[in-house]
């Protein structure tokens, strides 16, 4: 049996494979082990990893595939997950010092569809501290290495700050993330990944540690929009059909049948290259079909001001720590525990008001957007930053703000968003597009994706491979 390319081979195409005898679920697993083995020094995805166990579960995938029970298109596939959700024999941190309680280490709903389905579950990826920064910085566990940059170990993007990164480690084909204010498709982004972020309460967040209550959404990422759409499939409650019959389905739609608003408020203040890149792939999907028109959304700069006085996010963390994990909170990463005070200070009147102004502005926005399937920015405005460029608490400040601007939209919005790779910036960063649309718009946007992908690229084709992967 050849040696399987985890890089250049499709979570749908070894699903496909695995059902036809040409790989076993124990191949797939000994190729992701080995990439881990030779590369997680360098670029430190995981929390935890556990080799045996990735090979148990694979051999029980392939026994039961050879008795003739397909139990899901990710049966024998490895799958990483972030270090807030609950996998059963893994301990839960949440980017903190000290083990989480037990409670946190319950299995929810995300995690037992893919249980269910016979994942291999190797490992538990790294995260900001209980998921609160868009860096994807960690002053306890240490950051995870943006592969794209061999020379200086820049930041790989949060909170989900270890899932983008073991994808392009090849040592596994889809990553569990989380997104309260762009924690999935900032890292999807800046390390040149496809990156889902749900609508707020279409999947369940129970079994995995909260920020927002009310904010925060499971997603997956991807190496293809295609390889995320068969995520989808496997986890959404919603979904009846076969992931890879979805897949099949969702990849028949034409770009000429969509409609695109270029919003000009995401380009603001873009680090150079990063538009400019966007511009590129905006005129490509245009070239070959895409209706594209301005759309003009001044109510954008309301929700950023509710988004940098706290938002929702800030009041409910503090509620949380204070009520579930109170001795945690003396060792809180300092970028957090410096805006804790405030966190606290946040009065039920503010708290409650920002909820209706962000409600009332959620209509006007969608209002705006009714001749449009989705809109189109970049997905984060800015080079990811080294890490010694972010280690003073001002540094880190700006640049965190500046990370979340765009993607944070949705999610105070209560939309849904992906973003997929588009090229590099002046620094040979990768730069990422942002797809937004209202609620519950989930396969549209993998559609659309799925349909800008084949003319722009699948990430590999796009960007090439890192050069720390290669």
């Amino acid at each position: 049996m050849p040696k399987l390319d985890m890089l250049r081979t499709s979570a749908v195409q070894l699903a496909g494979d695995l059902r036809s005898g040409t790989t076993t679920a124990a191949a797939v697993a000994e190729a992701a082990i080995d990439r881990h083995d030779r590369l997680d020094p360098t670029l430190s995805a995981y929390k935890v990893w556990e080799s045996d166990r990735a090979r148990r579960e694979a051999a029980l995938a392939d026994t039961a595939l050879a008795a003739g029970y397909d139990l899901g298109a990710f049966q024998g596939l490895p799958v990483s997950v972030k270090d807030l959700y609950g996998v059963r024999g893994f301990p839960t941190f949440a980017g903190s010092p000290t083990r989480l309680p037990a409670s946190w280490e319950e299995e929810g709903p995300v995690v037992t569809a893919l249980r269910r389905g016979m994942a291999v579950i190797p490992g538990k990826t790294h995260t900001v501290e209980f998921a609160f920064g868009g860096l994807g910085t960690n002053p306890h566990w240490g950051t995870p290495r943006n592969p794209w940059d061999a020379a200086s170990h820049r930041v790989p993007g949060g909170s989900s700050a270890g899932a983008g990164v073991s994808l392009w480690e090849g040592s596994c084909v889809l990553a569990l993330g989380t997104d309260t204010a762009g924690s999935v498709r900032i890292p999807a982004s800046v390390t040149g990944c496809v990156g889902l972020k749900t609508t707020a309460a279409r999947w369940s967040t129970l079994g995995i540690t909260p920020l927002s209550r009310t904010l925060d959404t499971p997603g997956v990422l991807a190496r293809s929009v295609g390889d995320a759409a068969m995520g989808f499939a496997a986890i959404d409650p919603q979904t009846d059909e076969h992931p890879l019959d979805l897949v099949a389905a969702l990849s028949g739609y034409d770009l000429s049948t969509l409609r695109a608003g270029v919003c000009d408020w995401f380009y603001r203040d873009c680090a150079p290259g990063v538009a400019e890149a966007v511009e590129q792939a905006v005129q490509e999907l245009s070239g070959a079909g895409l209706h594209v028109s301005r759309l003009d959304l001044p109510e954008l700069d309301d929700v950023i001001g509710i988004f940098r006085t706290g938002g929702i996010t800030a009041a409910e963390f503090a509620a949380f720590i204070n009520t579930e994990l109170a001795d945690w909170k003396a060792t809180l990463d300092p970028n957090v525990r410096s805006r804790f005070e405030r966190m606290e200070a946040v009065p039920a009147i503010d708290y409650i008001s920002r909820l209706w102004r962000l409600r009332d502005v959620a209509a006007k926005v969608m209002a705006r957007m009714a001749p449009f399937d989705f809109v189109i920015g970049p997905t984060v405005p800015i080079t990811p930053p080294t890490v010694e460029a972010v280690a003073g608490a001002e540094a880190y400040q700006s640049a965190n703000m500046m990370a979340l601007r765009n993607t944070c939209i949705a999610n105070l919005l209560g939309f849904c968003a992906i973003t997929l790779p588009v090229g590099k910036d002046a620094a040979g960063m990768p730069v990422g597009i942002q797809l937004m649309a209202g609620p519950e718009q989930e396969e549209l946007l993998l559609a659309a994706g799925m349909a800008c992908e084949r003319v722009i690229g699948t990430p590999v084709e796009r960007l090439g491979l890192p050069p720390l992967c290669a």
